[in-house]
């Protein structure tokens, strides 16, 4: 079978229709449902029910899921083998959130190398659609992120819970967003959440999905905005950054997500080392803590 209608076949599945996995794979929607229209007749039944709302798997969809996610991950995996560098024995394929990748998974990475020195990693950044995707295709054995989705095949752990603070370039600043004020999309939650607080926010002269991208916005050229109390910590400290008094935190779960299937000695090694960063990171020893708490502390729930 080719490998290219199992991953369209995911595609639809995560992505709801056969409009959105179109737009995903960067093809015309006529290539979407020829290529599952090829599979269903490959597989002798239908995988999907088709109407308005976009698309629901059959039972047997709903069986071939689970055998087509295991098909493109022993592709996927067989490549990597095939193509592994001199000196290594095996590979790890992870994929994070920008802003998980600061300050936490850039910690983990050379204790994992440390740790197992014949793996050769690969390293992927995203937001959580394209990390949970590598995930059902295999693509990724790790993703890191806010917030996962469950999926069959899949096992998630809770790493820390995010503080995220509004911080601004001078001090004293209202505790409202203001002409000069950095939306950082850190996912639907938070942007539920953010517009419970601040109700009469219309919008941002900047909105960035990156949070490493609103941060330099601000030290360069002033302004405010949301981001994790560990990432900001140090320019606080410094005195370039200022914790906007009264505004609400909001607290927004890490998460980890892994294979059920997998190579139990490296992922163990994998999760063990995150866990412990993220204990040390977020223990109540950690400086963050310090930082000024404010009254509100709204919760952002998974």
């Amino acid at each position: 079978m080719d490998t290219e209608l199992a991953r369209t076949f995911l595609t639809v599945v995560t992505s709801g229709s056969f409009v959105n996995a179109a737009e995903q794979l960067h093809v015309s929607q006529s290539t979407v449902s020829t290529r599952i229209h090829a599979l269903e007749e490959h597989l002798g039944c239908a995988l999907f029910v088709r109407n308005k709302a976009g698309t629901t798997l059959t039972a047997a969809g709903r069986q071939f899921q689970r055998h087509a996610a295991t098909l493109v991950r022993t592709v996927e995996l067989a490549r990597h083998d095939v193509g592994l560098p001199p000196g290594f024995s095996g590979t790890l394929a992870i994929g994070g959130r920008i802003g998980l990748w600061e300050e936490f998974l850039l910690e983990w990475l050379p204790e994992m190398q440390r740790c197992r020195p014949t793996i050769s990693i690969r390293a992927e950044s995203g937001v959580e659609p394209d990390i949970m995707q590598g995930l059902i295709e295999g693509r990724l054995d790790i993703g890191v992120m806010y917030t996962p989705q469950s999926r069959p095949g899949l096992k998630i752990q809770q790493l820390f819970e995010e503080r995220l603070v509004m911080v601004g370039s001078t001090p004293g600043r209202p505790p409202v967003p203001q002409s000069d004020y950095v939306y950082v999309d850190w996912g639907p939650e938070f942007y539920t959440r953010h517009n419970t607080c601040f109700p009469d926010f219309t919008g941002a002269p900047l909105v960035a999905n990156i949070g490493w991208l609103g941060l330099q916005n601000i030290l360069k050229g002033g302004g405010a905005g949301y981001f994790p109390a560990r990432m900001v910590w140090p320019y606080v400290k410094e005195g370039k950054l200022h914790i906007v008094e009264n505004a609400p935190e909001f607290f927004m779960p890490a998460y980890v997500a892994f294979a059920v299937e997998h190579d139990e000695h490296v992922i163990n090694d994998a999760l063990s080392i995150m866990h412990r960063i993220a204990g040390q990171n977020h223990g109540a020893s950690n400086p963050t803590h310090v930082l000024k708490r404010t009254r509100q502390k709204p919760t952002l729930v998974s």
